[in-house]
């Protein structure tokens, strides 16, 4: 089982989510659809602009409470080497 560390925009340069999850495709369908109320249905943040995979919930934990504590600079930089478009990735996830 994989685990994946994701980050959504509502826009490039806009809102950011960062997350954690055993099902990225399954993940951001929900954010997507709005399943559940919270802030990224409140702030329209559903775009999928990086991710990483892990082996381990612990590895994909410790990597999200990091990328927590950056700075907003930080986490733009993360996006721009990944996507520097800000396609929406989550036409390119293995469904």
């Amino acid at each position: 089982m994989s685990f994946a560390v994701y980050l959504l925009a509502n826009r490039r340069n806009g809102t950011l989510y960062l997350g954690m999850t055993d099902n990225l495709a399954q993940r951001v369908y929900e954010h997507r659809e709005k399943v559940r109320r919270g802030f990224s249905a409140r702030y329209g943040v559903s775009r999928l602009v990086w991710y990483e995979i892990h082996d381990s919930r612990e590895a994909a934990f410790t990597r999200e409470r990091q990328i927590k504590t950056w700075h907003r600079a930080w986490k733009l930089r993360l996006i721009e080497e990944m996507n520097p478009e800000w396609d929406d990735l989550y036409e390119t996830l293995q469904l």
